[in-house]
């Protein structure tokens, strides 16, 4: 990741407190981080392909995205941006309340490239951003 630039983070995710929760993890985080959100699948491949009134918008480095959200699912999403050869290059790490094996099976037989368990407090979710940005934003280095 360039230290000069902020990286940019695409969360879709429907629920307004688990969106506030994660929007105060990254205002409070160490790293510079650009933040995007999108509410339902279908927003979150316009968000992508930036189609309709996300044409200008800016490609991710980084999506978390939830599973159970409306119009198109995160699994859906998830084929979508992968099934395409320079969008399958942004790494999508499904950020979800979901335990259920055939959620984490489905998730990486669509290549995502992690399965992270939302916490249900305040604090463990802060650590997960934390290390989130610490491993996908500071160590790895992305394609792109």
């Amino acid at each position: 990741m360039n230290d000069k630039n902020p990286a940019h983070v695409l969360l879709v995710e429907d629920n307004d407190g688990d969106i506030f929760l994660i929007q105060e993890a990254f205002a409070e985080s160490k790293f510079d981080v650009d933040l995007s959100m999108v509410r339902n699948g279908q927003e979150a491949i316009d968000f992508v392909f930036k189609n309709k009134e996300y044409q200008e918008a800016k490609r991710p480095d980084l999506i978390l995205l939830d599973i159970n959200i409306p119009i198109f699912n995160g699994h859906e999403v998830l084929a979508k941006i992968k099934s395409d050869p320079q969008m399958r290059k942004i790494p999508v790490i499904m950020l979800t309340t979901s335990s259920n094996q055939r959620d984490i099976d489905k998730s990486y037989g669509n290549n995502c490239n992690a399965y992270i368990n939302k916490p249900s407090e305040m604090e463990g979710l802060f650590q997960v951003v934390l290390k989130i940005e610490e491993f996908w934003l500071k160590l790895v280095k992305l394609a792109n």
